[in-house]
Order: structure tokens, then C-alpha cells, then sequence
């Protein structure tokens, strides 16, 4: 009973998001777009020109945000480079190379290179979350190995004054999350944008800078037992 009416507050409250009435009319895919669009607002984060990379891209709605900024007023083609990996299927976006598959082959790496073409990325996007267990220090373990694998890839892939923005929940394992980005960044910041709701520990963080970048593909570390791939919510 109280499970059931737990699903119909989140359908209300779903049902009346402005967000989400505003998604619809714009045409994006999920009101995450607005989470980006303000963040972007704020710090300048998507320019023409740039190599964008969206980890956990499904549904494409930070997909459909990044490649109309780097369109232009005019429309048309863009003006710069946009991939997005995830091992969840995605409807095609325009301009948009999509990469099925777990960014940690080697497979999947060589498919973003033959993208990429040498070039150093500008901005590594990560709005994934983990499927959660109820358990929280397993959640909140499987946040922080997301993390991770978001910052792997960043030392690898960014150039030494690119930035990564993540999302993250201030119920797993923020403040190890935040002492991470400082070691690996010049400079880091936490964002809560309004589009993001009142009742979610959603933060996202962003960093700037690589202190430690690094060279070569990512090596390739399968899930362990009891991971489950991660999934954007």
C-alpha cells in the first residue's frame, strides 16, 4: 500500500514538473537538459569548436542540449565534435556519434579514437547513477566507482585544461567524492541547479584543470559481481 502510493506522488509530481512540461515544449528528451543548460549558463562550459564527450548519453538529452549550442543561432551542421557512450541503446541525434558499449573496452575506446582522430577532448559530461540497492554503503560505493571511472577516463582523454562535470548524491560518499576532484583538479566546483529537485541529494560536481593527466586507453576492468551497469534516471 504505502509502495503504491509512493508511485502515485512521484507520477503527481512528475505530471505537474514545469521541467518537465518545459522539456516537452522545447523537445528534449528529459528535463535533465535544463540541469546542463544552467550549469552551462554559469560557467561557460560548451563553446564552438570543442570535442565533447557524454558518458551514460541515454536518454540524449544533455546530447540534444550540446549539439543545439554548438549549432549555433543559424542551425545547420555544428560547429565541433559530440560522442556519447553508454551501454544502453539511444534514438539517433544529429551530429551525435553514438558509441554503444562499456567505455572501459578496448573495442569501444578504439571507436572513440577513430572518432576523436587524435584530438584531446574539451569537456567530459557524466550524468550516470548506478541502479540502487537500498543498502547504502553499497550504493554509495557504486556512486564513488562510477566517479572513478568518469575521472579514468578525464586523465585520459582531456586536454590538461578541460573540464569534467559529474553528477553525484550528497547521501554517497560526497565528501570522498569532493576530496577526489581536488586532488585530480586545479580547481572544482559544486553546482545545484533549480531544475534539479528539492527532495534529491543530487549535486553535480565540476572540475577543471588535470592535475595528473595521463596517456594511452583506459584498461579494461570488468563489473563485479553484484554491479550493476549504470543507468540514467
Amino acid at each position: 500500500m504505502a509502495k503504491n502510493k509512493i508511485n502515485k506522488n512521484w507520477i503527481h509530481d512528475h505530471i505537474n514538473d514545469p521541467y518537465v512540461k518545459l522539456a516537452q515544449k522545447e523537445g528534449f528528451r528529459a528535463r535533465a537538459a535544463f540541469k546542463l543548460k544552467e550549469i552551462d549558463e554559469d560557467e561557460k562550459l560548451i563553446k564552438p569548436g570543442q570535442v565533447i564527450v557524454d558518458l551514460g548519453c541515454t536518454p540524449g538529452s544533455w546530447g540534444q542540449y550540446t549539439r543545439r549550442k554548438l549549432a549555433g543561432k543559424e542551425g545547420g551542421g555544428i560547429n565541433g565534435t559530440l560522442i556519447g557512450l553508454d551501454i544502453l541503446p539511444m534514438e539517433p541525434i544529429a551530429d551525435f556519434h553514438f558509441i554503444q558499449g562499456d567505455f572501459r573496452e578496448p573495442e569501444v575506446l578504439q571507436q572513440l579514437e577513430n572518432v576523436v582522430q587524435g584530438q584531446k577532448v574539451d569537456l567530459v559530461l557524466s550524468d550516470m547513477a548506478p541502479n540502487l540497492s537500498g543498502i547504502a554503503a553499497s550504493d554509495a560505493a557504486r556512486m564513488e566507482h562510477l566517479i572513478d571511472l568518469a575521472i579514468e577516463f578525464s586523465q585520459a582523454h582531456l586536454k590538461p585544461g578541460g573540464a569534467l562535470l559529474v553528477k553525484c548524491f550528497k547521501d554517497m560518499g560526497f565528501n570522498d567524492i569532493v576530496l577526489k576532484f581536488r586532488q585530480e583538479f586545479k580547481t572544482v566546483t559544486q553546482k545545484k541547479p533549480k531544475a534539479s529537485r528539492d527532495k534529491s541529494s543530487e549535486i553535480f560536481l565540476l572540475g577543471r584543470g588535470l592535475k595528473n593527466p595521463t596517456e594511452g586507453m583506459l584498461s579494461s576492468q570488468p563489473y563485479d559481481d553484484g554491479d550493476f551497469p549504470p543507468v540514467r534516471p
